[in-house]
């Protein structure tokens, strides 16, 4: 039975208030990679960390499973390709909101409503949308939906725009709602009221890529008293503004 440590470890040390100490130390294996390291030995982390080897190793295989960090063949460790992935997507959110947020703020303008910009997260049946960027209606009376929240794929505008643009979307659909789907694609935009909460409408259109992938959805919502279907045609406008740019 390995003794306790007389020295507490980097995580232990900061650990975080109501956290969990397996994950306070499993990113603390990640934090111990600085500027200039190519790849650290077993004990090289163990070192950084202040873990017993035997811990690091569990935990090293963890954060293998996800991608996170990745064995060479001479047994040192680097940053895995999920790293890899995970900055991108941080990286794009700081260049998209100087792109999103203006559009976002004019359709507010325009229309008086709740504009926001919704993308898919993950894959197939369990795929759901994330809301990217949210712009509030002046209205004391709307939806509260914040940056940050995850929606349903296949409920609401926004979520039934993605699904119907996307094929492999699309084929993971309720089998209900693919003639739906099939309706919102000929259309190229989709209105409802009350699909995902009885007394919310919304519109949403497409945003592509420059390769016409499917990137996004722009949606204006509001309370269904105060829905008018003529404000598609500015929800489709800044749909448009954004094409190619995301």
């Amino acid at each position: 039975m390995p003794r306790k440590a007389q020295t507490e470890s980097v995580a232990d040390v900061s650990a975080a208030p109501g956290g969990a100490a397996a994950v306070d130390r499993a990113l603390s294996l990640l934090a111990a990679f600085r500027a200039g390291d190519q790849a650290l030995s077993l004990a090289e982390l163990a070192q950084r960390t202040r873990l017993y080897k035997s811990t690091a190793l569990r935990l090293i295989a963890s954060l293998e499973h996800a991608g996170l960090l990745q064995r060479l063949d001479d047994g040192r460790y680097v940053l895995g390709m999920e790293v890899a992935r995970l900055h991108s997507i941080y990286a794009a959110s700081f260049s998209l909101d100087r792109v999103v947020l203006p559009v976002l703020r004019a359709l507010v303008q325009a229309t008086g409503e709740s504009a926001a910009y919704h993308v898919r997260q993950g894959h197939g049946a369990d795929a759901t949308r994330l809301c990217l960027y949210r712009v509030d209606s002046p209205h004391p009376i709307r939806d509260h939906i914040r940056a940050g929240d995850r929606l349903p794929l296949f409920r609401g505008t926004g979520g039934r725009v993605l699904a119907a643009f996307d094929p492999e979307l699309a084929q993971a659909a309720p089998a209900e709602d693919r003639q739906w789907l099939a309706q919102v694609r000929a259309q190229g935009f989709c209105c409802a009221v009350g699909d995902r909460l009885a007394e919310v409408a919304g519109i949403s259109a497409p945003v592509f890529h420059e390769d016409g992938r499917i990137a996004a959805a722009v949606t204006l919502t509001m309370p269904s008293h105060r829905y008018q279907e003529r404000y598609a045609q500015a929800v489709l406008e800044a749909a448009r503004r954004l094409n190619g740019q995301v």
